[in-house]
């Protein structure tokens, strides 16, 4: 797409009703008067928008972007109608702080690498999100910031979480959509037509949720129970819902158990004891060391699962999906571990 040459522009009318066979009055390009005007000498075409978009004269981009990533990393922006800024929107919770942001985000060059380092180095966030009566009281809604940051991932994140946990994250950067485990019927019986889900084979089954193939009619299962969009609007800020279809999803989902199971196979092939095995696994999928009460339950847990197997209670080959291999019933036990550990509401909870 190019500018159209001098002297050949297009004429653009307003049209009545919005009926493309009635246009009235021929409209100029400008912006709102309510913001800074253009350059009296500049040209009326997108790149001087896009220079005066990111002017010093205009501090509206800097706040609204800054109003973003600080909603990102808070879970609330310091204005909180983050889609709308004008006169229906929210004042700000904290008007000298975004306005610091925003002037200090151009002083850096525009470089979100930068802010982002930031905030997440700032004694803000790196508060405790504990909450105390006294926070509660005084601080219901964290206006204040008086508390760290604590909800729910995005539903992206949620997969790309777990899968860093199992170790089965692939790191390759770009290329083309992917199509990660799920069940075939979900797109293949779709109201609008079916759609052949093959899943991809090799590292592409385990690419970073962006890069998952995204269609309106057949959007991926698991993003939309966590509350992703499904693309046929846009959405400025998502929803957050707590189902217990969420932690069904986190349980028996064919992709989370495939990662339980590695957690599992890893767990039985360590030499160490079921305490320091069950620290390592709680470590990689909670970030944090377990205290003493939750090993004594999880190595209780791990016993009676054992038992379960042992005694053909439970079947280790149907959990496993398969019968090969050496310790099934071990692998399954610790699978059942895995399969716990990834359903804490603290694995899926930034905290």
């Amino acid at each position: 797409m190019v500018e159209r040459q001098p002297g050949h522009t297009r004429a653009t009318q307003i049209h009545k009703r919005g009926e493309f066979l009635q246009p009235t009055e021929e409209v100029q390009p400008n912006v709102p008067s309510f913001l800074p005007p253009l350059p009296s000498d500049a040209p009326r075409d997108r790149l001087a928008f896009a220079r005066w978009l990111v002017s010093a004269g205009n501090p509206l981009t800097p706040r609204v972007v800054m109003n973003r990533e600080w909603q990102a990393f808070f879970g609330r922006g310091i204005v909180r109608t983050m889609e709308d800024f004008g006169f229906q929107g929210e004042l700000p919770s904290n008007q000298p702080l975004l306005d610091w942001l925003a002037i200090e985000f151009v002083k850096r060059h525009w470089s979100l690498k930068e802010m982002h380092k930031l905030i997440v180095m700032s004694a803000t966030y790196q508060q405790s999100s504990h909450l105390t009566p006294d926070r509660l009281e005084k601080d219901p809604e964290n206006l204040l910031l008086s508390r760290g940051p604590r909800f729910r991932l995005e539903a992206e994140l949620v997969r790309d979480a777990a899968l860093t946990a199992s170790g089965l994250l692939a790191d390759k950067l770009g290329g083309p959509s992917v199509y990660p485990l799920q069940p075939a019927s979900i797109t293949t019986e779709g109201a609008y037509g079916p759609l052949t889900w093959t899943v991809s084979s090799g590292p592409d089954r385990y690419r970073r949720s962006l890069y998952t193939f995204a269609k309106r009619t057949a959007p991926f299962a698991m993003f939309n129970t966590f509350d992703a969009p499904s693309g046929e609007s846009c959405m400025a800020k998502r929803d957050r819902s707590n189902t217990p279809l969420q932690s069904l999803t986190l349980l028996n989902d064919e992709a989370f158990l495939e990662m339980a199971r590695t957690l599992g196979r890893e767990a039985a092939r360590d030499t160490g004891t079921v305490g320091e095995r069950i620290g390592k696994l709680f470590r990689r999928c909670l970030t944090r060391p377990p205290t003493a009460d939750e090993v004594t339950k999880l190595v209780a847990f791990y016993q009676k699962q054992a038992t379960r197997f042992a005694n053909g209670e439970a079947k280790a080959a149907e959990l496993l999906g398969t019968s090969e291999g050496d310790a099934l019933n071990e692998r399954a036990a610790w699978t059942t571990v895995a399969r716990v550990l990834l359903n804490l509401d603290e694995t899926v909870t930034k905290s």
